[in-house]
């Protein structure tokens, strides 16, 4: 089979493909663009890979267009491993409907969960207000919020949400998850479905969303899901920016409840210099890198030599996404 896959993560995996012998033909892009095949450059037309391994090495190069146009091209394309947990991506769209495979990492989960904790506990804490005696050399005692007793809902209980779930249960917080499989889980209190939420909100003290964005859940965070919040409410989004009516969350927020939101993702990326989310005093942003943690290349390097290796051998592949909801989304 041709592998298609960007030259710097080669060669950091090149020992373990190697280790599938000759049944593997690396074709690898360069960081000038061009694809070649044991050293001999192809032309777009003799690429024609079977699988391809799209990253976060190859979102955030300079050829990131050349390699998607390449996988693209391919006739004969049958897999394409992600190193994200999320498809809303449009060339996500493109491959499937070539009729190839995607499937998707949650290599993330793990610093994006603990990046939902700094954020609250910062929230709770009165971080800012800290920061800001400090500076001001003033010796200032604040009094916080403790998680211990919180309610919290986090809507999208996969591997995100679960990490999310068993850190806070860990400080004593009670966790409700909102997903579509209904079945208990043992990082939950309780399970709900979406159509919950009305119900849940009134008494969750910390919202998470860490749902994909599909059209089921575009816009579920409007106006009347933060109508329905608690005083002192904190709303995170780790999930995507679409997930949230933002005039809505702006609105809310300029009225106090919610009292903090944590933000890494919004609707226009990277969000426009102008928007009042950059000022806001009840607003903790970061420009969508809750999940560029130390550990998450090698983690997404694993899954993705697992799957290689599941997929030379005629075996079912880890992450499979369905393409109804990656062409919905």
């Amino acid at each position: 089979m041709r592998l298609l896959i960007y030259e710097p993560s080669f060669r950091r995996i090149e020992a373990q493909i190697a280790e599938l012998g000759p049944a593997v033909e690396p074709l690898l892009v360069t960081t000038s663009g061009e694809v070649t095949s044991n050293g001999a450059v192809l032309d777009a037309e003799s690429v024609d890979a079977d699988a391809a391994w799209t990253n976060a090495d190859v979102f955030f190069s300079p050829v990131a267009r050349a390699f998607m146009v390449a996988m693209l091209k391919s006739p004969g394309l049958k897999w394409v491993q992600s190193g994200a947990a999320g498809f809303d991506n449009p060339v996500f769209g493109q491959i499937v409907q070539k009729g190839a495979t995607l499937t998707t990492s949650h290599g993330q989960a793990v610093g994006m969960a603990d990046y939902v904790m700094w954020g609250v506990l910062d929230a709770l804490q009165g971080g800012a207000q800290r920061r800001a005696a400090q500076a001001a050399h003033e010796w200032k005692r604040e009094p916080f919020r403790e998680v211990a007793g919180s309610n919290w809902t986090i809507v999208g209980f996969g591997a995100i949400g679960k990490g999310v779930a068993d850190r806070a249960r860990a400080f004593g917080a009670h966790i409700t998850g909102v997903r579509r499989n209904p079945a208990a889980d043992p990082s939950a209190d309780r399970i709900a479905a979406q159509g919950d939420l009305p119900g849940l909100l009134p008494a969750a003290d910390v919202v998470v969303l860490a749902c994909p964005l599909t059209a089921e859940t575009r816009h579920i965070a409007d106006a009347a899901f933060f109508g329905a919040m608690k005083s002192g409410a904190i709303f995170v989004n780790v999930g995507r920016g679409g997930l949230v009516d933002e005039p809505a969350l702006l609105a809310a927020l300029d009225r106090g409840v919610p009292e903090h939101a944590v933000l890494d993702v919004f609707e226009t990326e990277p969000l426009p210099v102008e928007s009042r989310f950059w000022d806001h005093p009840r607003v903790t942003l970061t420009p969508h890198s809750s999940g560029m943690s130390s550990g998450n290349a090698l983690r997404n390097d694993a899954l993705f030599l697992d799957n290689l290796g599941r997929f030379v051998r005629g075996e079912p592949l880890r992450n499979v996404a369905d393409p109804k909801d990656v062409l919905a989304g």
